[in-house]
């Protein structure tokens, strides 16, 4: 990948990270938002969790931050096993952003792009 899409690609990782810091925020009630209720359920309202299995959600919302932010990092300093560990990552972010379609749709375009980019890369297409 070329010097600023490597740069960019970062930049995009650790914006996607961050956004998961909202879902921390909210399931976590440290914050409202005013697109992000607090709420008991997922999948579109077909499974209730309860307030402890939104805590639980929310802290996995935190993993997948640091994951995007740690996944930026190692790529920029171009560790060896960057693209495993973004690969890892972006799956369990599609997992809670398909958990929470409902609001989270955007992220769950944002993780099939990153694993989009991740082939182009593989193949060297980027």
């Amino acid at each position: 990948m070329a010097g600023y899409l490597t740069s960019l690609f970062a930049f995009v990782l650790v914006a996607h990270g961050l956004v998961h810091l909202l879902g921390v925020a909210v399931y976590l009630e440290l914050a409202t938002v005013a697109d992000l209720p607090y709420k008991t359920t997922l999948l579109g309202g077909a499974i209730d969790v309860g307030d402890s299995g939104m805590r639980i959600y929310g802290l996995l919302c935190g993993v997948a931050a640091v994951g995007f932010v740690a996944s930026a990092g190692a790529l920029l300093v171009d560790w060896h096993s960057w693209r495993r560990l973004l690969v890892a990552v972006t799956l369990f972010s599609l997992g809670l952003t398909i958990l929470d379609w409902t609001v989270a749709s955007a992220g769950i375009a944002v993780n099939l792009i990153i694993l989009a980019v991740l082939v182009a890369d593989i193949w060297n297409l980027v």
